[in-house]
């Protein structure tokens, strides 16, 4: 079977990090990744890249992370470590957006941390589940997968592949009949187009890294996104139910972005959720919106996936709005004291490094 330029710089990546010194390695996983986007770039003549204050923002933003690093190597939102899962699974991907890996580089050793504490949380789960609900499980799945190869060792290597196998394993179980997934591991739970688009894009990275994902399983989700979708304006339902009253901007976002990577990409259905957003725009990049930093965590995405044209549209707009967001500190919406972060910060962070295409799932 011949295997997607994703999957071989994955595994090229991987083979290289066995064998190579930290500094050596950063600079081979740079210039491999940098590589594979490369033609993407050659096509992207009028596509814009990262402003001098954009760099400088996702610097502040890294900074205020590493400033709120737990001494145990993780974030969380609280000082009882409240989603400390999500937010250390969303702060690795931020840095990873940057290039920056568990292990190299200035900033290795941090990262090497976070790494050993998401891997130590899998490794007490029996299951394989991560957190407390879905969305913590989908984000842990996601920063392992795109971590696998990344790290220093063989030995780093398996142990995050077991737990990857075991993560996609709960996700695979709790597909709901209706093709979604709900707030916990249970196939009978229930189902909503938030959850479900955290989890299947988690599941759409293992599937690109190696992972076996049954093609029955994105059928379903497609179907689900089908279901979810609004007759009226092409938005996407929170609860599937077809019409207006229920359409949310946010799952919109997170809707096309997962359909598109679920293979429906040309789809009425996708298109129509871009126009949704594009309708909208710019007041929901300027304005408030519920879910903001989600939302737009995933719209940029949309954007990226539909082609250069959305993108160049797109990406500048977000870009200046979470600029002028940015706190004194660095961070975006969180606490400004103490060791507390936020989701925030990393998905901001996230979105402003999309010209990098550093991240597979990424990548167009």
């Amino acid at each position: 079977m011949k295997k997607s330029p994703k999957k071989l710089c994955r595994e090229l990546c991987r083979e290289l990090c066995r064998f190579c010194c930290a500094q050596s390695r950063k600079a081979i996983i740079v210039l491999l990744l940098s590589l594979l986007v490369m033609p993407l770039r050659a096509q992207q003549n009028d596509s814009p890249e990262l402003t001098a204050k954009a760099s400088q923002a996702i610097d502040k933003g890294l900074k205020h992370l590493l400033d709120t690093q737990r001494a145990d190597g993780s974030w969380a939102s609280g000082e009882d470590g409240e989603r400390a899962v999500a937010i250390t699974s969303l702060a690795l991907m931020s840095f990873m957006a940057r290039a920056e890996f568990p292990g190299s580089g200035p900033n290795g050793a941090a990262l090497d941390r976070a790494k050993v504490w998401l891997l130590k949380k899998a490794k007490e789960s029996p299951d394989g589940y991560m957190g407390s609900t879905m969305y913590e499980h989908g984000l842990a799945t996601l920063a392992l997968t795109e971590i696998w190869g990344m790290t220093r060792d063989k030995k780093d290597d398996d142990a995050i592949q077991k737990a990857i196998e075991a993560a996609v394993n709960v996700i695979l179980r709790s597909q709901n009949g209706g093709g979604g997934w709900r707030y916990q591991p249970s196939a009978d739970g229930g189902q909503d187009t938030s959850v479900t688009v955290m989890v299947f894009i988690a599941l759409a990275s293992a599937r690109q890294a190696g992972i076996v994902v049954p093609n029955e399983t994105i059928a379903k989700v497609v179907k689900y996104f089908e279901s979810a979708t609004s007759q009226n304006t092409g938005g996407f339902n929170y609860v599937p139910t077809g019409v207006q009253k229920n359409d949310s901007i946010a799952c919109t976002g997170g809707g096309a972005y997962a359909a598109q990577l679920a293979g429906a990409r040309g789809s009425e259905m996708v298109l129509s959720a871009l126009r949704f957003l594009k309708e909208r725009s710019p007041g929901i990049i300027n304005n408030n919106v519920g879910e903001y930093y989600y939302c737009h965590y995933y719209a940029v995405q949309a954007m990226v996936q539909a082609g250069d044209k959305e993108y160049a549209e797109w990406y500048p707009l977000i870009r200046d709005a979470l600029i002028k967001r940015q706190g004194p500190n660095g961070s975006w919406t969180g606490k400004t004291t103490g060791k507390i972060a936020s989701y925030e910060t990393p998905m901001a962070i996230i979105i402003l490094a999309t010209p990098h295409r550093y991240i597979p799932i990424y990548q167009r």
